[in-house]
């Protein structure tokens, strides 16, 4: 790439609902979209599967994900950031 062309990099914010597995973690995003006939608000979510290399994140966390090459069948997104430590129970 030419330094006039930048790659667009998609990253998305969301919580921490699985970490059960080795080097993965489960990612829940909200979006709130208008109704397109009613024009209500209504919350539309969508779950990532996003890679996590040490296992650093945890259940609740919320985290920034982007957007990366395929690593497995499901996984394409990798963890970037913290944005918030889930609160100590």
């Amino acid at each position: 790439m030419t330094e006039a062309q930048t790659k667009v990099v998609r990253s998305l914010v969301g919580k921490v609902v699985s970490d059960a597995r080795n080097k993965t973690v489960t990612v829940l995003v909200e979006r709130r979209v208008k109704h397109e006939l009613y024009g209500k608000i209504v919350a539309k979510s969508r779950k990532y599967h996003a890679h996590d290399e040490n296992n650093e994140f945890k259940l609740g966390d919320v985290v920034e994900i982007t957007e990366s090459r395929p690593l497995s069948k499901t996984k394409s997104w990798v963890v970037s950031r913290l944005v918030e430590k889930a609160p100590a129970i």
